[in-house]
């Protein structure tokens, strides 16, 4: 049965969104009206294509609602319930009404006869291709309760990830937008005020306050054109990047850095093996599950090392050696790999490599901030106390004229 969504008004005048399932928009609106309400517009929710066929749905779901949705499919599947029973529960268990529409569309084109790998595949921007090809390979292995399990724990532990980095990255980020404001507010309103105080004496001021005044003046004069200066080298640079070998380079770049360098292989490689893990330990092909594990790394390097990889396991090679050429990923992964492709259980290696690396990863931006905080902090008194001794020494100075 087709699902639609509906904007409609209650009897004090609210507007109540909302999902209806009904064989017409003409019965979605009838059932409206008994319940009191007036309906204002009734849409099926259902992907439209265009000449080009384009998708027409472009509803975002955030991760945290895909992680929650994913682990009650893959719940209430495990409990024996028909695929469109399953949708169906979890649309209207969903407080968010952008999955409780994607599902209840979703559910309409499962039971015109679709199968659910190619229904989600009519809302790409909610599920991506690896999710969608983890989804067809158990349903043609009869194992999508398993395959469900699987992407919740997958989906989950992202989600986990993204929010640890965020949060590790919070505080640090407050406190350097807070030093910087605090600077240039010195420097811009503070400062200039205080040394007027020096303008009418007939001595050469002091070097480091003669620099704070020049530095003041900049900003006070030139302050807005380098805002737009500093925002037009952005826009420049984001374009410049939009290119793919000037791509290339820059990611190459960043993979030299002695501690970035490091933590952006650990990222990359812990998304590489938990996504291979779940992709291969669901009935994907290798060759398949490394290509499209491939575009979960937003290195280009890295990735372009993994669509190398491929190409030397089609000719017979072991992934771990494959992988080993490339220099970009850490040798505890590689050993863990090789280690799985041994003894014929790759996938459980490639879980435990990406709990490894997720560790490493966490410990690693734990002890990044615990120095960069207190460095700041550093580096902010040291501001503050540059400012101080430019604006004390010419009254040192004059002191010592008195006495």
């Amino acid at each position: 049965m087709p699902a639609f969504e509906y904007v409609a008004l209650d009897n004090a005048g609210r507007t109540k969104k909302g999902v209806e399932e009904g064989d017409s928009s003409r019965q979605v609106r009838g059932r409206l009206r008994e319940q009191g309400l007036m309906p204002m517009s009734v849409n099926q929710i259902a992907e439209k294509h265009s000449a080009l066929r384009m998708p027409v749905f472009q509803g975002k779901v955030k991760p945290l609602e895909l992680s929650l949705a994913t682990r009650q499919l893959a719940t209430l599947a495990r409990a024996g319930m028909p695929i469109e029973e399953v949708l169906g529960t979890v649309a209207r268990q969903s407080e968010s009404p952008k999955v409780k529409s994607t599902l209840s569309a979703v559910r309409t084109r499962v039971m015109e006869g679709l199968p659910l790998a190619h229904a989600l595949g009519e809302f790409p921007s909610v599920f991506p291709t690896i999710y969608r090809t983890t989804i067809a390979a158990g349903e043609q292995a009869g194992r999508l309760d398993i395959v469900l399990e699987r992407l919740a724990d997958n989906v989950e532990a992202q989600n986990a990830m993204r929010q640890k980095i965020q949060l590790a990255m919070f505080y640090p980020a407050i406190l350097t937008i807070v030093a910087l404001l605090v600077t240039v507010a010195l420097l811009t309103y503070v400062v200039p005020e205080v040394v007027q105080v020096f303008t009418g004496m007939n001595q050469q001021l002091p070097w480091l306050t003669r620099a704070l005044i020049a530095t003041s003046d900049a900003l006070r004069n030139w302050g807005l054109v380098m805002i737009i200066a500093l925002v037009g080298a952005s826009i420049a640079a984001k374009e410049i990047l939009k290119r793919p070998r000037a791509l290339y380079r820059w990611h190459a770049f960043l993979l030299r850095m002695p501690l970035l360098g490091r933590l952006i292989r650990g990222l990359n490689t812990a998304r590489f093996a938990r996504t291979l893990n779940i992709l291969a330990g669901s009935g994907v092909p290798l060759l398949d599950a490394l290509n499209m594990s491939a575009s979960v790394i937003s290195n280009v390097p890295m990735r372009d090392a993994v669509g190398e990889a491929a190409k030397r396991v089609r000719e017979g090679a072991g992934v771990g050696a494959s992988l080993e050429r490339s220099g970009y990923f850490p040798p505890m992964t590689l050993s863990l790999i090789k280690s799985g492709e041994a003894s014929g259980t790759l996938d459980k290696m490639l879980e435990r490599a990406a709990e490894t690396q997720e560790r490493e990863l966490e410990a690693r931006i734990a002890m990044v901030m615990g120095v960069f905080e207190p460095l700041l902090i550093l580096a902010m008194g040291g501001v503050v106390l540059i400012i101080v001794l430019a604006i004390l020494l010419p009254i040192f100075e004059l002191n010592q004229l008195v006495n």
